[in-house]
């Protein structure tokens, strides 16, 4: 399985310096708009960041027109070829998790591509609420948590 950027929502803040970092990283700008990944509020008291969870069987690459996205076999990463997108959006819609996004000056779409592994978001979060692992083996925690928080009510 490969990793991915996941984030614990009972550590994150919701402070954005995950999105300053990668928005400066890879378009030299302190701009959230240009991060690949998001903060986002999920219910009134939740924050949290999210990235692309580099689907199986991609939906968003699938829903491209005009084939400008693949998936790496290496990685999972998707891979976009800017001169064939013309940013439609299919692939922004199909998309559960909202992780592809237009890039606001380039004008087509953007995601997650783990930063060859080094993913600076991670290192420079100052409440260490992100982690760089496999989905699997995060989702495995989550579940223990769970049921640990449903036998101390």
């Amino acid at each position: 399985m490969h990793k991915v950027i996941i984030a614990n929502p009972e550590k994150c803040t919701g402070c954005g310096v995950c999105e300053m970092v990668c928005s400066a990283s890879k378009d030299k700008a302190f701009n959230p708009r240009m991060s690949r990944i998001r903060v986002v509020k999920i219910e009134p008291m939740v924050v949290t960041a999210l990235t692309c969870r580099l689907c199986k069987d991609a939906p968003c690459v699938a829903s491209c027109p005009r084939k400008a996205l693949e998936q790496s076999d290496e990685n999972g990463v998707i891979i976009v070829d800017e001169e064939k997108c013309n940013g439609c959006g299919w692939c922004i819609e199909s998309c559960e998790f909202g992780a592809i996004t237009l890039h606001p000056k380039k004008r087509v779409i953007f995601a997650c591509d783990l930063c060859e592994g080094k993913t600076p978001c991670v290192k420079f979060c100052i409440r260490d609420a992100l982690e760089f692992a496999a989905l699997d083996r995060v989702s495995g925690r989550a579940r223990v948590s769970a049921v640990k928080n449903l036998f101390q009510k």
